[in-house]
């Protein structure tokens, strides 16, 4: 299976892994969780329990109103999630090279009264800087738009 693998302080790499629980698990370093972010079919997959044991944070999931609404911690993949199947797949050359661009600049964080401020590595431009609402932790339940390139 085509992923697109997302590890903390680095840009995005492709991956072929074999499509097995087991093959997922490594990738993220545990238990798998499967998230649903985008209106494309596809799966953000994590460490389930990435934040409770402290994994680094990676990026930012984003609403459609630029607002930082959770931070995926410690490694994780792309792939694509048909809906008219239970399997993940690869993702397709097009998806690969959108969520390459997507992803390809880290992101740091910090709490500042309260909020959560995310900043891509990109440049070091104050313009670059897109803050939250108050912290939620709604883990990824809602759902955000990507921007087409």
């Amino acid at each position: 299976m085509r992923i697109l693998k997302i590890k903390p302080e680095h840009k995005p790499e492709r991956a072929d892994i074999p499509d097995t629980l087991e093959a997922m698990q490594e990738v993220v370093d545990g238990y798998i969780q499967a998230v649903y972010p985008f209106e494309e079919p596809v799966a953000l997959i994590c460490n389930e329990e990435g934040k409770l044991n402290g994994l680094p944070l990676n990026r930012a999931l984003w609403d459609e109103d630029g607002n930082l609404y959770d931070i995926i911690s410690g490694t994780f993949f792309l792939c694509a999630a048909p809906p008219d199947t239970e399997s993940f797949q690869s993702l397709s050359e097009e998806r690969l090279l959108y969520y390459e661009e997507r992803f390809r600049y880290p992101e740091m964080f910090l709490k500042v009264n309260g909020k959560l401020i995310g900043r891509s590595t990109k440049d070091e431009s104050p313009s670059n800087e897109r803050s939250s609402l108050p912290w939620s932790g709604n883990g990824g339940r809602e759902r955000s738009r990507p921007q087409k390139p």
